[in-house]
């Protein structure tokens, strides 16, 4: 099996570009668990640029970057990326579905005070919904 960095030179008529290598071997270089609060962002001569959620994730990746070099030089080879730089960038929130500011009824009939009526209506509300599915 070939080195990423050997391969390097002879991919470049295929589309695929060195920073497309960097940034796919950066989840395997660092786990899964880091990899889901971070994104290899994009590759600068040989700097690789790296977005995290926040400074506590950026402070603890900033620890454990000798060993990440170290598994991005066994995963790429010696000299692809020598230096790491991580960025802040805060997860992006979904949109929020617009809530009512009317509470949900479970049932109409339950607006009902009397027992009696309540009943009633229910039996002709069923009664008018089957005649419809008949």
């Amino acid at each position: 099996m070939q080195r990423a960095s050997r391969i390097l030179g002879k991919i470049q008529n295929t589309g695929v570009s060195a920073e497309d290598i960097a940034c796919a071997a950066w989840a395997r270089a660092v786990g899964k668990r880091l990899a889901a609060h971070t994104r290899a962002a994009r590759l600068v001569r040989t700097k690789l640029v790296v977005e995290v959620e926040d400074t506590v994730w950026r402070g603890n990746l900033m620890s454990l970057t000798p060993h990440i070099l170290r598994n991005l030089a066994e995963a790429l080879g010696p000299g692809v990326i020598d230096e790491l730089e991580f960025r802040i960038i805060p997860l992006r929130r979904e949109p929020a579905r617009a809530r009512s500011s009317v509470p949900a009824v479970a049932d109409d009939a339950d607006q009902i005070s009397d027992p009696v009526m309540r009943t009633i209506y229910k039996a002709a509300r069923d009664r008018d919904r089957r005649k419809r599915l008949a």
